[in-house]
């Protein structure tokens, strides 16, 4: 099955200073129409109003203020979808992002020994000079701009810690993505809070299954949110918005780390697909109070995902989605599949038929794998016990593989020890 796939290389524009005032001029500008943009539509304004007037009232080339008034316009439709969480700020402030189309807004021409580049940023005032980056990314990109197999896209000129940067999208547009009635391995894919937990299942069998950790992201998240409120207390929304945009920046960095990991470890299988809960379904079965739902609701779900199915695509891997209803909640024995909301108690899932223990989020890894064998009408392997629950931890010295549990009874091929899982 082909595939078109896209992938982000980022360069360093390095612009002298008539290049860097014009560039930072334009980010004002960019800015100034996105919170405009965020502001009328607040207000209830028709959307097709908006376009017209603000693209044609920047300081911009048009290329540039169609795609940031479609950026912001695409924030606020991605905030009515998720039930009114998240709504984007009409008071933004920093640098914000040149976007543009190849060709259009920016253009790029092959030297010798190096790639130069023309970047827009005010009408009939392109910054010019050559892209640095590493030699991974610019022959990336020198293949794209030759080949008919790759097609360069839109790309955003930004400003991040003092520097110049240009994210050029590129897209191979004939990638070989096996189709998933032919997978051989079903992965269920689990995403939580501080962790995603990943089980194999084979037709007959458990293949594996492992925790990867990411607690970091939700120990800063809740520290930004700390230093947000008390700046907003304060009445220092510009501190506030800064922080938002470090929360940002780690966070993306992270998922980008977690998701590489993801897909290392299902690389493993034998033709595997890949199978998430759906995430529209999952978000609207959050509600668990005013505090809960502001943290759970506002989790990078879909970015993850999204990270995890492109990266898994360039290996050729497919992804699936499954309806998570009870998924959390059943006993994954097949000779069990007791299902009540009393069997999970936070991280430790403990069947109260059959007394089984267990990870909670392996138990629902290998029900969402369950589900996606009987969605293709595979056969369900009769799972009467299972693999010890592994953890991958983020250390100062890199990833490394280490148990979850420590209990000698949790010890073993079997998970059904009397100490259980510890939390």
């Amino acid at each position: 099955m082909q595939k078109s796939l896209t992938k982000t290389l980022v360069f360093q524009l390095q612009p002298d200073e008539d290049g860097q005032r014009l560039l930072d001029d334009a980010f004002l500008e960019a800015r100034r129409v996105y919170n405009e943009t965020i502001r009328r539509a607040k207000n209830g304004e028709d959307w097709d109003e908006i376009r017209q007037d603000l693209e044609s009232d920047a300081n911009l080339v048009n290329n540039t203020a169609q795609l940031v008034v479609q950026k912001s316009l695409e924030a606020m439709e991605n905030y009515y979808e998720y039930d009114d969480y998240n709504q984007p700020s009409h008071t933004k402030d920093g640098a914000y992002p040149l976007r543009s189309n190849y060709e259009e807004g920016y253009n790029l021409f092959l030297e010798d020994d190096c790639i130069r580049y023309r970047v827009s940023a005010k009408p009939y005032n392109p910054v010019k000079g050559t892209l640095s980056g590493s030699l991974d990314s610019l022959e990336q990109l020198r293949q794209a701009i030759q080949s008919d197999e790759w097609r360069v896209g839109t790309a955003e000129a930004i400003q991040r810690n003092g520097n110049y940067e240009l994210h050029i999208n590129i897209t191979h547009t004939e990638t070989e993505v096996q189709d998933k009635a032919e997978s051989r391995t079903v992965v269920g894919v689990d995403i939580n809070e501080d962790c995603v937990a990943l089980a194999a299942l084979y037709e007959n069998d458990i293949g594996d299954s492992v925790i990867i950790d990411f607690p970091e992201i939700k120990k800063e998240r809740h520290r930004y949110f700390t230093m947000r409120k008390r700046m907003q207390n304060a009445g220092k929304s510009s501190f506030d918005r800064a922080f938002e945009q470090r929360e940002e920046r780690f966070v993306h960095d992270q998922l980008h780390k977690v998701s590489r990991r993801v897909v290392e470890w299902v690389s493993r299988f034998e033709t595997p697909v890949i199978v998430f809960e759906d995430l529209k379904e999952m978000r609207d079965s959050i509600d668990y109070g005013t505090r809960m739902n502001r943290r759970l609701h506002s989790l990078p779900f879909r970015k993850l995902r999204e990270f995890i199915t492109y990266k898994a695509a360039f290996q050729g891997i497919p992804s699936e989605e499954i309806n998570p209803e009870y998924t959390s909640q059943a006993c994954s024995l097949t000779t069990c599949e007791h299902t009540t909301r009393a069997n999970r108690n936070k991280k430790r899932f403990k069947c109260v038929e059959c007394g089984r223990q267990d990870h909670a989020d392996r138990n629902a890894a290998i029900n969402i794998a369950k589900k996606e064998l009987e969605k293709l009408d595979r056969n369900v392997p009769a799972l009467k016990t299972l693999p010890t629950v592994r953890k991958l931890r983020r250390q100062a010295s890199g990833c490394v593989d280490q148990p979850t549990v420590t209990h000698d009874t949790a010890r073993g091929h079997h998970a059904d020890g009397v100490a259980g899982v510890s939390d």
